[in-house]
C-alpha cells in the first residue's frame, strides 16, 4: 500500500509519516505544497526521508494558487463573516488537488492529511477528494480512535518522537499555531483560545510575521497605484507584474505599514466558535483597490445583484466547496460582472490605514457633468424627479390613508419661537 501525506514538516506531520507507516505496512510519499510559505519549506526533502518517508515532492504552486485561486475570489470580494479574507481556506483546494496529482503519478491508493477532527481543514481536502477522485480512500488519524488514544496531546507526540528517533523542533510550550501562505498568515490555538487575550502587547507582539505593529511602522504615508484589467490587478506603481508578484509586492507594501491585521471569532463549519488572529496585508490592499475600481465601472443593479451573493460565495470558500457546482456557477456571474472592471486606484497607506485617494477609469460610469451640483447642461433633468418620486410614494400613501402608516416610537417635542 502507498499512502501520499501531505506534509508540513511540524511535529503533527513528522509523526504521521512513522505512524502511518507503522500502522498500514505502507511506504509513505510525502508532498508539501509550496503556496507561499518561503523558508518553512526548507530541507522537507531530508527531513521526511529520515522519518520514514520513501520518497517526497515539494511542488510549486505560487503562481496558480495567486492566478487561480486567489484572484478569482478577489473578484467577488469575498470575506467570511464580514472580516475574514479567506487566506487558509483558499489554499485548501489546490493543495488537495496537487495531493491527487501526485497520487495519481505515484499509483498511491490513498492520501492522508494532519488536520485536526475539530477544524473545517478536515472538511476541506476531503470534499476536494471527493470532487476530483471520488473512489480515493482517505485517511484522517485524528479521526481514528487508535490514534487518539496514543496521542492525546502534543507532550505524548514529543515523547513518542524521542523515544522513536523522530527529530522535530518542537516544544509542549509553544503558545500558538501557525499557517502561512502567499495571502496570508493565520494563528490560532494555545494562548489565542482565550478571546479576552492581547496579543498586540508589547510583551506579545513578536508573533506577527508579515506586518509591522500599526504604531510602529513609519510616520510618513506612502502612496500606491494599482492597476486592474477586467477585475484583476496587472501592474502596481506602472509595473506590469503577474498575479502572485503583486501579492508579495503588496505584503510588502502593506506589511510595512501594518495593514491588514484582523482578530476575529468565527463560526467554524463543523459548528463551534473559534478565534483566530490573521494578517493579510497585501490582499488588504488589492480588495480596498478592486471595491473602488468597480464603484466607477460597475453598473448599480448588476453590483448590488453581485454584493447580495458574496456572504453565500465566501461561506462555500470557507466550507470547501470550491469544486461545487453553485461555486462554479456564482464564479461565472462574477467573472461576467467584471467585463469592465478596468481602471487604476491611488491609495495612501499610514499606520494600519488604507485610504483612497483618487481613481480613474476609461470606462468610468462617473459623469461629472450629471453629478455635480452646479447647473450644467447634461442627461438628467431635475423634472423628471417629481414623477419618479411620486411613484415610488405611492404605496406609502396609500398604507397612511388606509392602515394609518407606520408606529411612531416618540412624538418630538417642539417648543414654538
Amino acid at each position: 500500500m502507498k499512502i501520499i501525506l501531505a506534509y508540513s514538516g511540524g511535529l503533527d506531520t513528522s509523526v504521521l509519516v512513522r505512524w502511518l507507516k507503522d500502522h498500514y505496512s505502507a511506504e509513505i510519499v510525502t508532498f508539501a505544497a509550496d503556496v507561499g510559505q518561503e523558508e518553512e519549506l526548507d530541507g522537507l526533502a531530508e527531513k521526511a526521508k529520515a522519518t520514514g518517508a520513501v520518497a517526497h515532492y515539494t511542488v510549486d504552486l505560487v503562481e496558480e494558487f495567486a492566478s487561480d485561486f486567489i484572484y478569482p475570489m478577489m473578484r467577488g470580494n469575498a470575506i467570511y463573516e464580514s472580516q475574514y479574507m479567506l487566506g487558509t481556506s483558499i489554499a485548501r483546494p489546490l493543495i488537495a488537488k496537487a495531493q491527487l496529482d501526485i497520487a495519481k503519478a505515484e499509483g498511491a491508493g490513498a492520501v492522508a492529511h494532519g488536520a485536526t477532527g475539530k477544524g473545517n481543514d478536515q472538511v476541506r481536502f476531503e470534499l476536494t477528494y471527493a470532487a476530483l477522485a471520488p473512489d480515493i480512500k482517505i485517511i484522517s488519524p485524528w479521526r481514528m480512535p487508535v490514534f487518539r488514544e496514543m496521542f492525546p496531546g502534543r507532550t505524548e507526540m514529543i515523547d513518542w518522537c524521542r523515544a522513536n528517533g523522530v527529530d522535530v523542533e518542537a516544544s509542549a510550550s509553544k503558545p500558538y499555531s501557525m499557517d502561512r501562505n502567499l495571502l496570508h498568515i493565520s494563528y490560532e490555538a494555545g494562548i489565542l483560545e482565550d478571546p479576552w487575550f492581547d496579543p498586540t502587547t508589547d510583551e506579545n507582539k513578536g508573533m506577527f510575521k508579515l506586518s509591522t505593529a500599526p504604531e510602529d511602522a513609519p510616520a510618513e504615508a506612502e502612496y500606491v497605484e494599482l492597476e486592474f484589467e477586467k477585475g484583476d490587478c496587472v501592474a502596481v506603481n506602472g509595473e506590469a507584474l503577474t498575479p502572485a508578484g503583486v501579492m508579495k509586492k503588496l505584503n510588502a507594501l502593506g506589511g510595512k505599514h501594518g495593514v491588514g491585521r484582523v482578530d476575529l471569532v468565527e463560526n467554524r463549519f463543523v459548528g463551534m466558535k473559534s478565534r483566530g488572529v490573521y494578517e493579510t496585508p497585501g490582499g488588504a490592499i488589492l480588495l480596498s483597490a478592486h471595491q473602488q475600481v468597480e464603484s466607477l465601472t460597475m453598473d448599480r443593479d448588476l453590483q448590488h445583484l453581485r454584493d447580495s451573493l458574496i456572504p453565500k460565495y465566501a461561506e462555500l470558500v470557507y466550507y470547501g466547496f470550491w469544486y461545487a457546482p453553485e461555486r462554479e456557477a456564482l464564479q461565472a456571474l462574477i467573472d461576467d460582472s467584471q467585463k469592465n472592471v478596468s481602471g487604476t486606484v491611488r491609495l495612501k497607506l499610514y499606520r494600519g490605514n488604507i485610504t483612497t485617494v483618487g481613481r480613474k477609469s476609461p470606462v468610468s460610469l462617473y459623469d461629472e457633468n450629471i453629478a455635480s451640483m452646479e447647473g450644467v447642461e447634461s442627461d438628467y433633468n431635475p423634472d423628471d424627479a417629481s414623477g419618479f418620486i411620486r411613484l415610488q410614494g405611492l404605496r406609502l400613501r396609500a398604507r397612511a390613508k388606509s392602515q394609518g402608516g407606520p408606529v411612531i416610537a416618540r412624538q418630538s417635542k417642539l417648543t414654538r419661537e
